[in-house]
């Protein structure tokens, strides 16, 4: 046996006996009406092939997302300290699946058996993830997680509108930040154009939302704008959050990341992690 091989070793059995100490806390604690977090700990990957090439670049990817997922703490998905984590997640793996992505079309030959695109879904072993986040100081966000409203004004590539429930041109744009919530366990309402009328909030100007957020609620009001220039879209946002006003923006980015910057602060400051970054 080598050194590699008994290191791998040696860690594996210390995590699998943390996983036995610790899941009857866990037990307990969903027991007692804790949130349910199971969803948390999975997360999917777009892989190609299901063959062993693209796994564990796969399983890293979902590690990554399942810390930030459970902890609340965006820093995570880049923290240094993750890497070594990240090299052997399968130690963290509980099962996975592949789904692929054009099970209906026909392949006629192995490269197209071979390339195709996957959706890797991995669960995680909660105890292990937990016990991954107290070594890097950090623990899971058991608490309730606000509902995200975004309140937005799009400058698309030729007009502008505001990103309602029912906007036609924000189609797409719905769907995409509906999926960056969910990858960061968050949930997101749209508000309906009868709710921008009573908020008085109409194209052309930031959007200042005349409504008090209830309690479960995260109101961040801004504005999304394409420039051909840099090219990518720009975005700046406002959110006031339990009496604290916050502020911040991104720019150079497709939307997709937009949404996940509006998400990602909305997580940090509802989880108690901080301003957004």
């Amino acid at each position: 046996m080598t050194d590699w091989q008994a290191r791998r070793r040696s860690r594996t059995f210390a995590l699998f006996l943390v996983m036995i100490s610790v899941a009857p806390v866990v037990t307990v604690a969903r027991s007692s009406g804790a949130q349910d977090m199971s969803n948390r700990y999975q997360a999917t990957a777009v892989v190609t092939g299901s063959d062993r090439r693209s796994r564990p670049t796969g399983f890293a990817r979902c590690l990554r997302e399942v810390l930030v997922k459970v902890s609340g703490e965006p820093r995570l998905s880049h923290d240094p300290r993750v890497d070594r984590l990240a090299a052997e997640a399968d130690l963290f793996v509980a099962s996975f699946d592949y789904v692929d992505q054009l099970a209906a079309y026909h392949h006629h030959d192995d490269q197209g058996t071979y390339d195709r695109p996957f959706n890797l879904t991995v669960h995680f072993v909660p105890a292990l993830i937990d016990k991954a986040l107290a070594d890097l100081g950090e623990q899971p966000w058991r608490g309730q997680r606000p509902v995200i409203m975004p309140v937005l004004m799009v400058r698309g590539y030729t007009a502008a509108y505001l990103l309602s429930a029912e906007s036609p041109a924000g189609a797409d744009q719905r769907v995409a930040f509906a999926d960056v919530a969910r990858d960061l366990g968050m949930q997101v309402r749209f508000p309906t154009d009868a709710d921008f009328a009573a908020w008085g909030v109409t194209v052309g100007q930031f959007p200042s939302p005349q409504v008090a957020p209830s309690a479960d609620e995260a109101v961040v009001a801004g504005t999304l704008a394409f420039k051909r220039a840099v090219p990518g879209w720009a975005g700046s946002w406002r959110m006031r959050y339990h009496g604290i006003d916050y502020a911040w923006g991104i720019h150079g980015v497709n939307f997709d990341e937009a949404f996940r910057d509006i998400v990602r602060g909305v997580v940090r400051v509802a989880s108690g992690h901080g301003a957004p970054e």
